[in-house]
Formats: structure tokens, sequence, C-alpha cells
């Protein structure tokens, strides 16, 4: 028997799709038939792409967190770096008051009022000044090691501060001696016969008690210098009432030559000799300054240096 059309029609597969294999080509179920997603698949399908979105955003998080903490970790490297450098500067700095702290006390204890030259200002001598000097720098470079070490932001302000103000007074210093030592007025002669007058005074004390300082600077200049008295070798004969001298002031130091002729005694002036000693080493003078300037400097770099790394740490990676 033939088989109607009807019947044949229930067994046919319906065409696939221009470009497309039968489902069972593509390992389909269910030969080619297609089913249709049901509401929890599309719910999946529309919630997969934010699920991504959280994953990238935590990866962004992520990848900033690790940029700051390598950057907080640059930054601690260099706070370490800075601190130790600091800390050998004011160590140094602190070790050289010491030593001028102690050369002062020497002084002061085997010399007494060691190049006390002045009678108006008897507390105005070498010993007192390396003792005020190497008190100073000693607090400062103390101050600086613990403000180092400690990294405590006042007590590196406090160092700043303390070491700039310092800076500022020796500026200020060198500017008004340099600029009265060019113009060479009425001030600076002015001046020259103040300080005459006031070390003509303290020749009155020469090897008198108590004044062992005294007599032992106008001992040295005389002898190294080689000039006697402060304008003059007769500045002595007023301090003797007689025609002497300090045996310091002989061509050929002997006992009680200083009671000789004139002839066998020094003729250039004290304070001239030094002045022009003091003008020819004025170099030397400016580069020890210089010098000294740059140290300062550089330790003011390194204290406020630390000090911007200590705020920084602590606002950024506390």
């Amino acid at each position: 028997m033939r088989r109607s059309s009807t019947d044949e029609s229930t067994y046919r597969r319906s065409p696939s799709p221009p470009g497309k294999e039968p489902g069972f080509a593509r390992g389909g179920p269910f030969f080619g038939l297609h089913a249709n997603p049901g509401p929890k698949a599309a719910q999946a399908r529309y919630t997969s792409p934010k699920g991504n979105k959280y994953v990238v955003f935590y990866l962004d998080l992520s990848f900033i967190f690790l940029l700051e903490l390598k950057r907080c970790s640059m930054a601690r490297g260099c706070l370490q770096g800075v601190k130790y450098l600091m800390f050998a500067f004011n160590l140094l700095f602190w070790l050289g008051g010491c030593g001028v702290l102690g050369v002062g006390i020497w002084l002061a204890a085997t010399q007494g009022n060691f190049a006390t030259l002045s009678s108006s200002f008897p507390s105005l001598s070498a010993a007192n000044l390396l003792i005020v000097t190497g008190t100073f720098v000693m607090a400062i470079g103390f101050v600086g090691c613990i403000g180092a070490i400690k990294e405590n932001k006042c007590l590196l302000l406090t160092f700043f501060v303390m070491l700039l103000l310092v800076f500022l007074l020796e500026t200020s210093l060198a500017i008004l001696f340099f600029a009265y030592t060019d113009k060479g007025g009425p001030a600076v002669l002015q001046i020259d016969r103040y300080a005459q007058r006031d070390l003509k005074k303290g020749l009155h004390l020469y090897g008198t008690p108590g004044n062992v300082g005294l007599t032992n600077a106008w001992s040295i200049i005389q002898t190294d210098f080689r000039c006697c008295g402060v304008s003059n070798y007769t500045d002595w004969f007023e301090v003797y009432n007689a025609t002497r001298v300090p045996d310091s002031c002989c061509l050929e130091f002997s006992e009680s030559c200083g009671l000789h002729a004139p002839g066998t005694w020094w003729k250039a002036p004290c304070y001239e000799t030094v002045k022009v000693w003091l003008q020819e080493n004025l170099l030397a003078v400016g580069i020890f300054g210089l010098c000294t300037a740059l140290v300062q400097i550089l330790g003011l770099t390194f204290a406020m240096t630390m000090y911007c790394q200590v705020v920084k740490a602590d606002t950024y990676c506390a």
C-alpha cells in the first residue's frame, strides 16, 4: 500500500536554517528539537555581566592598594636613609661640640681667663667663648640626633629653627664685618680707637694676681708676632712707671732682658701687626666661614627633608 501524503508529512524533518547543521550534528540532545530557555537561564544570562563588573572593580582596588603600598614602602625607605644620614651628621656635630667644650674647660682650668685682653669685658675670653660655643653646638647636635632617631617632628623643627638662627646671625656678622672693612670710614676709625684704648687699660693688669690668662695672652702675642705694646713699646712705660718692657718684647729672650736698652726690643705695634696678619689671612678665614656655612646648610637640608618625609609618612601611610 502506498502511504498518503498526510502520513509521510508526520515523519518528515523540518529543514535546517541555512548555514547550520541539524541538532544531532551539534550534539543536541533531542535531534534538532530546540527547547525554549527557562526563566532561570534568562536571569543568569543577565546577571553574569554584573558579576564581572564587580570582579573588575575588586581587581582595580587591589591594584591601587598595591601601588599605594609600594609607594609607602619607597617613602619609608627614603625616610630611613635620610634618618641615618642626619643621625651621623648630628653625631659628628655633637662630638665636635664636645671637643670645643673640652678645650675651653682645659684652658679655663689651666690658663685662667686665657686670651683676655680687654679690661672692660673680662668675661670675653677665649676659654669662655669656647665653653659657650661648645655647649651650644652640643645642644644643637643632641636635639638633631634625638629628633632623627625618634623621627620626632617637634625636635626636627626645633633643630631646624636653632640652626637657622645661628646661620642668620653668622651671615649678618659677616656682612657687617666686610661692609665696615671695605668702607674704612669714621666708624672703623672709631672702633680702632676704642679697641686700642681698651687694650692699653688691660696692660695694667699684666702680671697681677688672678690675671694669668691676660699675662699669658700678651706674652704669646708679643713673642709670636714680634711686636711690643698696643701702639708702641712705650705703652709699657706707663704700666711699670719706668723705662721697662716685659721680657716677651726682647729680640733675644733672657731673664730681665726688658730692663735693657730699647735697641734690644721689638719696635712694631701689636695692634697693627695683628690687624695686618688678619687681613693677609682673610682668604683662609673666608674659606673656613664658607665651609662652616655649607655644613650648616647641609644640616638644614637634612632636617627639613626628614621633617617632610615624616609628615608624608604619617599622612599617607598611617
